[in-house]
């Protein structure tokens, strides 16, 4: 049986950049808390190894709270 496929494209680059501005996971989902969007250490780690889905809004919530563009975080063309 061979490996998954992804199941987004965007949690590398969510790593990297939680992990350039000193956050760790816990961190991260304590920030998306405060901003009003109820998720967990947990599901940072699923969104960043690509087993969860990452839906629109969430995106967008990212984005916001790691303040980056949405852009950012697609691997370049």
């Amino acid at each position: 049986m061979g490996k998954p496929s992804p199941q987004n494209l965007i949690g590398p680059a969510i790593g990297k950049i939680r992990y350039q501005r000193g956050l760790t996971q816990a961190m991260l989902a304590a920030r998306c808390q405060r901003a009003g969007w109820d998720i967990g250490e947990n599901t940072i780690s699923k969104i960043e190894a690509q087993i969860r889905c990452v839906i629109d809004t969430e995106i967008v919530f990212l984005a916001k709270v790691l303040n980056v563009k949405i852009q950012d975080f697609f691997p370049p063309k």
